[in-house]
C-alpha cells in the first residue's frame, strides 16, 4: 500500500470539538489512514492517505464540505 501525507490549511480558526469532527469526517474516507491537527498548528490538517485510492481532491473537498475555507499545500 502507498501512503502519502497531505497538508490541508484552513484559514478559520476552528475549536477542539470542530477540529474533531473533521478529523473523524476525513478518516471515513475510504484510503484514509489517518488524519491529524498538530498541537501549536490547530489551522494545519495532515493526512496520511493511499493515493491509489483517495485523491487530493476528494480531501480538501470534504474539508470545504464544512464551510470552511481551505487550500492544499504541496499538493
Amino acid at each position: 500500500m502507498n501512503v502519502s501525507d497531505i497538508l490541508i490549511h484552513i484559514n478559520e480558526s476552528l475549536n477542539e470539538q470542530q477540529r474533531s469532527a473533521l478529523e473523524e469526517a476525513v478518516r471515513q474516507i475510504e484510503g484514509v489512514v489517518a488524519p491529524r491537527f498538530n498541537p501549536g498548528k490547530e489551522h494545519l490538517l495532515l493526512v496520511a492517505f493511499n493515493p491509489d485510492v483517495a485523491s487530493t481532491a476528494t480531501l480538501l473537498t470534504k474539508v470545504q464540505s464544512f464551510g470552511y475555507n481551505a487550500q492544499l499545500i504541496g499538493g
